[in-house]
């Protein structure tokens, strides 16, 4: 590789994290990447600090991606959920995203933000950039980025008061779960939801899901113990655990074709949220179980 591509290469995973937090979208995140890397490859030479100016250019490339999806999303049919990324926890690859800052609640309470102050809260409080570098990525002073920095984190705070369980409880419950399901066992299913539980399904106006959210523990049992009752005529499925924005998630197949990626959230023993994405369009990279 020439000496541009190299140093492209090595801030990757961070530039897609960034892209990634800001979007909520693997796919808007790689063409992000894809345009800035073009950009990076004409002004190369003569960039003193790498790290910043990479981040300054993926930053305003995913704000403009961000205001062209947030038209887009005001017409999206049901509720629209973050596109499934994975998490390993292995040696970072693709990403260097883990834990809450990924999780799908996280990113949707993202979503309730304008733009740039999406920006500032994800390049400070995920990636610990400085204000000054913030402030030329977003176009504003770095006094005026502190203020939005901090209106940005309260926001933040008084929505997401849950903390997440870790990998090995929150892959118990996930197991509990789904034994539950497929053997039609509502105690047990009551027993490992929380009593607040939501479900939120996606299908984009593309395939069928809920609508809206369902809330409370005895409906999101009856309504994941009926989807279990009419999967037995889609075909040979086949379900495998995988973990997804930093949940263990069921990725669900039938006849080879991932039909949905459903991410558990788990705090204090108990699921709290079911995530079902099941829009094609934010499918197509999901490995069949």
């Amino acid at each position: 590789m020439t000496a541009p591509e190299e140093t492209f290469a090595e801030y990757r995973p961070l530039l897609f994290s960034i892209a990634y937090e800001i979007l909520g979208s693997v796919t808007d995140a790689e063409d992000v990447l894809q345009e800035s890397y073009l950009r990076w490859q004409s002004a190369s030479g003569d960039v003193e600090h790498p790290r910043a100016y990479l981040a300054r250019i993926v930053t305003r490339q995913s704000l403009n991606a961000l205001r062209a999806a947030s038209r887009r999303r005001e017409e999206y049919v049901g509720t629209w959920l973050p596109e499934p990324l994975l998490t390993t926890g292995d040696e970072p690859g693709e990403h260097v995203l883990t834990g809450e800052a990924v999780s799908t609640a996280m990113l949707l309470v993202l979503e309730t933000l304008p733009p740039t102050e999406r920006a500032v809260f994800v390049l400070r409080e995920v990636f610990d950039f400085a204000y000054p570098e913030i402030a030329e990525a977003v176009g504003k002073s770095p006094a005026a980025v502190r203020q939005i920095a901090h209106r940005a984190r309260e926001h933040v705070h008084a929505r997401r008061r849950v903390a997440l369980a870790g990998p090995a409880e929150a892959q118990a419950a996930a197991e509990t779960f789904l034994q539950a399901a497929v053997t039609g066992d509502v105690q047990a299913l009551m027993d490992v939801l929380a009593p607040d539980a939501v479900f939120l399904g996606d299908g984009g106006g593309r395939v069928a899901s809920a609508r809206r959210p369902v809330h409370g523990a005895n409906a999101v049992g009856r309504l994941i113990l009926g989807l279990v009752r009419l999967s037995e005529k889609l075909g040979e499925m086949r379900v495998g655990f995988a973990p997804y924005n930093g949940m263990p998630a069921l990725v669900v197949a039938f006849d080879g074709v991932v039909d949905s990626v459903m991410c558990l959230e788990v705090a204090d023993g108990a699921i709290t949220a079911v995530y079902a994405i099941r829009n094609p369009e934010k499918l197509c990279g999901i490995p069949a179980p």
